[in-house]
């Protein structure tokens, strides 16, 4: 039987807008010789019966149950490089076909489709927005829908303020950081990928109402406006 990372704690599945889902749960990793724990969202897309993975979180057993009273698994879709835990757990279980963008290593070198290639994504109605000036592969779906939804991995966040996935050291060192910042570009990600201004030029260009993030809360109803205003803050003119 193949060997996969443990389901840590997790919320309850919950629909932040018809057909897209949103769960949160706990992320235990090292980096900078230090341990972390954190939270970071899992979304789901449905389509039909199908169900579309993005920046995936194992799920316990009844949390498995609950996913699979929404649909059926078909897609698994990784956004970043600094997600992909737990999308070997999810290929396995579900046979699904896997998405990456360009240039990421699938997990466990599963075969996966390129997304955005030749317009390619698991979602009708649908494009993929990919930074072309970072240092490490991201992109950004967009759902041409309900006014537009944005579903992004670590360049868009939303935290609000720590919630309990969060230690205490955690908690303190990203505060210090700037975690804790409305309609937010990552710290960590802003620092690894070094973008150029040119790429939020470009995604502030697409007609979107809402942002789903891989880390945070959804932004909804003013996420255009709100993320404008920080792009214009980090990459003055």
């Amino acid at each position: 039987m193949p060997s996969f990372p443990p389901a840590l704690a997790h919320n309850a599945i919950g629909e932040v807008l018809p057909d897209v889902f949103v769960v949160s749960g706990a992320m235990e990793t090292v980096l900078m010789d230090l341990d972390w724990n954190f939270s970071r969202n899992m979304t789901i897309v449905r389509d039909g019966e199908r169900l579309i993975l993005v920046n995936t979180v194992r799920l316990s057993e009844e949390g498995l149950s609950a996913l699979d009273q929404l649909g059926t698994v078909t897609d698994v879709v990784r956004l970043g490089a600094l997600h992909g835990r737990d999308d070997a757990f999810y290929l396995d279980r579900y046979k699904a076909q896997y998405w990456v963008m360009p240039g990421l290593t699938p997990e466990d070198n599963a075969p996966a489709r390129l997304l955005g290639e030749a317009g390619a994504s698991p979602l009708s109605n649908s494009t993929v927005f990919q930074f072309r000036t970072s240092n490490i592969p991201e992109g950004v779906l967009h759902l041409n829908r309900d006014g537009g939804i944005l579903i992004a991995c670590d360049a868009l966040q939303n935290w609000l303020g720590p919630d309990e996935h969060f230690c205490d050291a955690s908690r303190q060192r990203m505060e210090e950081m700037g975690f804790f910042t409305p309609a937010n570009i990552g710290p960590v990600w802003l620092q690894a990928a070094a973008p150029g201004a040119e790429d939020f030029t470009r995604l502030n260009e697409l007609e979107f109402r809402h942002v789903v993030c891989g880390h945070g809360q959804p932004l909804l109803d003013t996420a255009r406006e709100d993320f404008g205003a920080t792009f214009r803050r980090l990459f003055p003119s």
